[in-house]
């Protein structure tokens, strides 16, 4: 039987796979219905998957596309039934035809959901020079 950690660290290696792989329907199952995001690119807080949902189809009628995603120096800190998962990422994207790389931290929190942990918070940081 695997530990929780290893649940964990396998749910957020799922995620980051179903993102840097550009599949929407795979990326968000990973996510809680009632699930949060605070990322630095938007203005506000989005409070649903769904509201995440929108955003990301709109993204990508404008064209947007990820294409790759590394995860690094992640860490797992046990709360129960609930997990804070906390990385590095390195992300290429397609926004209107240019390709970005960013270079970010984030943390992710999961919550055991029947036997399987999903997200409930996404939190997406720029990754300071210092």
């Amino acid at each position: 039987m695997l530990t929780r950690e290893t649940q964990v660290l396998q749910a957020a290696a799922a995620l980051v796979e179903a993102f840097a792989s550009n599949h929407a329907e795979r990326y968000f199952a990973c996510f809680s219905e009632d699930a949060t995001f605070l990322f630095h690119t938007v203005p506000q807080p989005l409070m649903s998957r769904l509201a995440y949902e929108q955003l990301w189809a709109e993204w990508q009628a404008e064209g947007f596309a990820v294409l790759g995603c590394q995860s690094s120096n992640g860490q797992v800190s046990l709360q129960g039934d609930v997990a804070i998962f906390m990385h590095d990422v390195a992300t290429r994207l397609r926004i209107g035809g240019e390709e970005l790389r960013l270079q970010e931290r984030e943390t992710i929190v999961f919550r055991l959901h029947g036997g399987r942990w999903l997200a409930c918070h996404e939190h997406l940081s720029a990754l300071s020079d210092s």
